[in-house]
């Protein structure tokens, strides 16, 4: 028998009506025991979802269980209507082992590969980007499948949802972007957060099909977005979803609602959609009080067992190999050594032909940027890639750095390899937050890799200003989880490269700007690799250790080709991030000095790091102090005569000098 709502617009199965029942009365339940847990000290925080739940149910329910769900902390619906073991939640909520971020974040901050959930970051915004990404590789592996992407009204003011928003209808992907428009952005309200009448308006900017639904109507929610969700399987587009609704609690408990009018949440108690249906099923006889009270005894027993299994897990011992294994997925290097076949190219013809071999060996590598589809890049290093790769996986990007890295992660969340070119390396302030808080965490957080390489064109010496010049690597190699690399050499460029994108952990790749067209080197014609975290000895003395990398390599290379009576070890690092300090210390602990080159201005700089591990472990060997040479502190000046000032390039050999002669 089917039963039709109270306006006769939808028709359901007694079955599917108790289903819906179910999984929003488990939240609440839930969400009831987890207030009595949070007066007693037992859980540290909650977000509460209650009066929220037709929303994550519905939404849940009108899903496939393989297509992808980004939910926020208000979602536990979602959680629970995957059928995740409870017992697992709540070890998550108390930071103990059988959760799902082994203590190491907090409360719904977590995804799980075999429930297709990706949680949340505390910035809101870029899961936008995420789903973005997600979506792409649905679309290009025509899966026919939607992903579904949570965030409240206060996230939509975030300029990562504008960016998110504008690249799903560009490309049009197959993402549902549903927002809870609950009133309150913690204690700002909708009034002071935008500006239109409806925040499903929001779409009409983008060219996005948008809805606004009764976010407290399980039947409603459920019924429309079974029919979007199929018909964007079948036509892959996105579509903003505004559900509206309302917080009948603080933002977290902790908060309260001192700032919501009481009436106003008197009026939203009536709606409260739990209540409600079941008023409804009653009604329609799908539910007799007997069930209802046998449900909620299953329910509250189903909760107190697996809190007691949650309760009686022992708590996490702190292990420090542990949680440093973690920061990384393991990779093992497999060395393709070099052909003895070799042709004299250009620095950036190496990085086009490695990342071109790379294509080649992963159909799954896709390539993202500004420009570098039919005009090549604006170094020319992917001219030719769409015409032999195709649209789907060589990429122009719209102008939205943070988007586009967000984009990059959920592309390799959904079993994709990704390499994004940031068109100048200055330009990653506006994708900072997702390179350092998704990518770089993500592995530590819940075991998901972040299989993304960033191409970061960089560097001064070409007359290119303060926005075009940076060497901006120190800003990633104290971001734990980054590898960072950079190469000073044509065949170390193209065998890093491949290794990078070989690596399925997140690579910041840095590739100098006058290195590109000014350095040649005979160059080994198939595709190789070189292992990332070993250093390079270019040259060996006895009177002095070098240190630098990138640019800085050529400029030492020049100075003792000036000075020939000086004997030193010149080590080119090639990667900053791993560090090779072996290599370091065997030459220090061999010459007695060390004298550290970086192009980027001194303060805060590696160089900084690596003067300091040299202090540390081979004092006993130093005959002088470690110094340090780097860029004045200023920002990089455009003129010719003021840029060549600022680069240490014009101040290292003087300073070379005085340390051998201490």
């Amino acid at each position: 028998m089917f039963y039709k709502s109270n306006d006769s617009t939808y028709s359901f199965s007694k079955e599917t009506l108790i289903e819906l029942y179910e999984n929003m009365l488990k939240p609440r339940l839930i969400e009831e025991k987890m207030l009595i847990l949070l007066r007693q000290g037992k859980v540290s925080k909650w977000f509460s979802g209650i009066g929220q739940e037709a929303i994550s149910v519905g939404v849940a329910m009108a899903l496939q269980p393989d297509e992808y769900m980004l939910p926020m902390h208000r979602n536990l619906g979602v959680f629970t209507t995957r059928k995740i073991p409870l017992s697992r939640l709540f070890s998550q909520w108390q930071g103990k082992m059988n959760g799902f971020t082994k203590g190491r974040d907090r409360s719904f901050h977590f995804g799980t590969q075999k429930y297709h959930i990706v949680g949340m970051i505390s910035h809101l915004g870029p899961q936008f980007g995420v789903a973005d990404g997600i979506a792409l590789a649905n679309k290009i592996k025509n899966r026919k499948q939607v992903c579904a992407v949570f965030t409240g009204d206060g996230g939509t003011s975030e300029g990562d949802f504008h960016e998110a928003l504008n690249v799903a209808s560009v490309w049009k992907l197959p993402v549902l972007f549903c927002i809870e428009n609950n009133g309150y952005g913690l204690s700002t309200p909708t009034s002071e957060q935008f500006n239109c009448e409806h925040l499903a308006d929001k779409g009409i900017g983008y060219g996005m099909e948008s809805h606004i639904i009764e976010g407290n109507d399980i039947l409603e929610v459920y019924s429309k977005v079974s029919k979007i969700a199929e018909s964007v399987r079948n036509n892959p587009r996105p579509v903003l979803i505004e559900f509206k609704t309302f917080r009948l609690r603080g933002h977290e408990e902790a908060s309260g609602t001192s700032y919501v009018p009481q009436e106003l949440i008197q009026e939203w108690k009536t709606k409260d959609p739990l209540i409600n249906f079941e008023k409804y099923l009653l009604e329609k006889d799908c539910l007799t009080p007997e069930m209802i009270a046998s449900l909620h005894s299953e329910i509250k027993s189903e909760i107190d067992a697996h809190l007691t299994i949650a309760f009686e897990e022992e708590k996490i011992v702190p292990n420090v190999e542990t949680e440093l294994a973690d920061v990384f997925k393991e990779h093992l290097f497999q060395e393709i050594v070099p052909s003895p076949h070799k042709k004299n190219i250009r620095f950036v013809d190496a990085i086009s032909e490695g990342l071109f071999q790379s294509m080649e060996k992963y159909d799954e590598l896709i390539l993202m940027g500004q420009d570098i589809a039919s005009y090549g890049g604006v170094f020319k290093i992917t001219d030719g890639f769409l015409e032999k790769f195709g649209e789907a996986r060589v990429r122009n990007t719209p102008i939205c750095e943070s988007a586009i890295v967000a984009t990059a992660y959920g592309l390799s969340v959904n079993g994709m390899k990704v390499m994004m070119e940031m068109q100048f390396a200055d330009f990653v302030t506006s994708g900072f937050n997702p390179v350092v808080n998704l990518l770089a965490k993500s592995h530590y957080r819940w075991n998901e890799k972040a299989d993304v390489v960033i191409r970061m064109p960089c560097g001064a010496g070409v007359g290119a200003g303060p926005f075009h010049s940076q060497t901006n690597e120190a800003w990633f190699t104290k971001t734990p989880g980054l590898k960072v690399v950079y190469p000073a050499f044509p065949q170390d460029a193209k065998g890093l490269l491949a290794e990078a994108i070989n690596d399925p952990n997140p690579v910041l790749f840095f590739e100098h700007k006058a290195l590109y067209r000014s350095i040649y080197q005979e160059v080994s014609e198939e595709y190789f690799t070189i292992e990332i975290g070993k250093a390079n000895l270019i040259k060996s003395g006895s009177q002095i250790t070098i240190i630098t990398y990138g640019a800085g390599v050529h400029w030492a290379l020049d100075t003792l080709e000036k000075n020939p009576s000086i004997a030193a070890d010149l080590i080119d690092l090639r990667t900053l991030q791993p560090l090779d300090v072996e290599t370091l210390y065997a030459s220090v602990q061999k010459t007695g000095k060390a004298i550290i080159l970086q192009e980027d201005s001194l303060f805060g700089g590696i160089a900084s790091d690596i003067s300091a591990l040299i202090t540390e472990n081979c004092f006993e060997y130093l005959d002088a102090p470690v110094k340090r040479v780097g860029s004045l502190e200023t920002p990089i000046p455009f003129q010719g005569d003021l840029e060549n000032q600022y680069l240490a390039k014009s101040s290292f050999e003087k300073h070379l000098k005085l340390l051998l002669n201490y």
